[in-house]
């Protein structure tokens, strides 16, 4: 008898640790599914949970954001100087402070660069090349803010998404259509999803995360990050109302769609990017084998592996911990790096005839393509890669709608984008280089734009 009742028992308790897990599977990840993946409308616009937060917080902050900004920039340069210099063991002993502020000199040297623009930017001294509002002050007084709100609530609320079997569930479910369509794994389906319905930033740091852990080999993080770090539904709106086609909507993100898709299946398959190592940074046993999952149903096993994640990560102190890791390593590898880069790229194509010089191959090619006013066009073709907006305030004055409708998906179609998208890969440790970035970006546009001007031409 006291047999049976300790077989019960047993039975009872294996019932509860099943629920548990279920419940740690469920619970977070529709709470990480709901905050960046699930479109909110708000005061007639369309954004995320995560987005709105982050805007929330920068109206709130916004007189005071710049110096708080230039403050944080002061304080990575003395934490990066004591680190390269002095070498403290408080600091050298923690992998994590470690990690954070001793870095390359050639890195040191562009974060001291980005607190100098901050701070000439801030200050309004110095050249006003540096610090106008197209250049210094679009990023301080802008794109900072948006990164550092962005950076807060994301790194927070990543933990939801990362640690609780969404990404193992996801991974198996995808693999099928992923792996011979991309050559990608499946898990990387939730990178493309949080970027399209959130922010291209969010996608980055999704794969860096995933990278750094193990889950991603070289070639398959610089794939996902400039490929499927895709611009969100939100910018392409806003996008499409500064070329005053808001009616296009439709026709717009089909064309989008279509040419991402092409390139997405392509750039994997050639260089740079198919000349990346297929190795991983670490080891790790969580990562899904492919060969294992042969004579099971992908549900139940990628289910299986979801709840087993789930049961690993009970703690909420450990999940509040890990996030708060996120939003530092952030702040401290990303904003000066950022501020330096973009403020950089935003001077060349500003102040300098380079973007101009570097279009012209592209003259002949709108102008066989039978696009209208090609050499006010052409232009717009590479200045997307300093600043994502750049194309459309460029583009803004052609009378073409047919131009206009090109350039719009041209520079929603590019992705790399140095004062944001491009600036955050390179200060990420992610395998791709600047030389990778200049070429991804000119072979991403060789690649869509006569995929996009041949549907633009049965549109118009």
């Amino acid at each position: 008898m006291a047999l049976e009742e300790v077989k019960v028992k047993k039975h009872e308790e294996e019932k509860s640790n099943d629920l548990k897990d279920y419940l740690l599977f469920l619970i977070p990840s529709l709470l990480g599914i709901g905050l960046f993946m699930i479109p909110i409308q708000i005061d007639g616009r369309i954004t995320i949970p995560v987005a709105f937060m982050a805007k929330l917080l920068e109206g709130l902050l916004i007189e005071t954001l710049p110096l708080i900004l230039t403050t944080i920039l002061a304080f990575i340069i003395m934490m990066s100087c004591a680190a390269t210099i002095w070498k403290p063991n408080f600091l050298i002993k923690s992998s994590f402070l470690k990690g954070l502020f001793l870095v390359h000199p050639i890195w040191l040297l562009v974060r001291i660069i980005g607190f100098m623009f901050a701070v000439m930017t801030l200050l309004q001294v110095g050249p006003e090349v540096v610090w106008s509002e197209d250049t210094g002050g679009l990023l301080l007084y802008e794109l900072l803010p948006l990164l550092f709100t962005i950076f807060l609530f994301a790194g927070l609320f990543l933990p939801l998404l990362l640690n609780f079997g969404l990404l193992e569930l996801f991974g198996v479910l995808f693999n099928k259509i992923m792996r011979p369509l991309f050559t990608l794994p499946g898990r990387s389906s939730i990178d493309c999803l949080a970027s399209w319905m959130g922010d291209g930033t969010i996608g980055v740091l999704l794969t860096n995360k995933q990278y750094e852990e193990g889950f991603y080999t070289k070639r398959e993080a610089a794939v996902i990050c400039t490929t499927f770090s895709v611009v969100s539904i939100t910018f392409s709106i806003v996008i499409l109302t500064y070329m005053d086609l808001e009616h296009l909507f439709l026709a717009f993100y089909f064309t989008i769609v279509v040419a991402g898709i092409t390139a997405a299946i392509i750039l994997p398959r050639i260089p740079p990017l198919s000349r990346k190592s297929d190795t991983y940074v670490t080891e790790n046993k969580a990562r899904f084998d492919e060969n294992s999952l042969k004579g099971q149903n992908p549900f139940s096993y990628g289910l299986s592996k979801a709840l087993k994640r789930a049961h690993q990560n009970n703690s909420a102190a450990s999940t509040f911990k890990g996030g708060l890791k996120n939003v530092l390593d952030m702040w401290f590898t990303v904003l000066p790096v950022i501020m330096a880069i973009g403020t950089t790229a935003l001077i060349l194509a500003e102040h300098t005839s380079l973007f101009a010089i570097v279009s012209a191959p592209f003259v002949p090619i709108l102008t066989l393509l039978q696009v209208p006013e090609a050499h006010a066009a052409a232009q717009t073709m590479v200045v997307g890669f300093a600043d994502m907006f750049l194309p459309a305030v460029i583009g803004s004055g052609i009378e073409s709608d047919l131009t206009r409708f090109i350039i719009a998906c041209v520079s929603v179609t590019q992705l790399i984008y140095m004062s944001e998208i491009g600036g955050l890969i390179l200060a990420s440790r992610l395998p791709v280089k600047f030389t990778d970035l200049i070429l991804i970006f000119l072979i991403r546009t060789l690649i869509t734009l006569p995929i996009i001007v041949g549907i633009a031409h049965l549109i118009f």
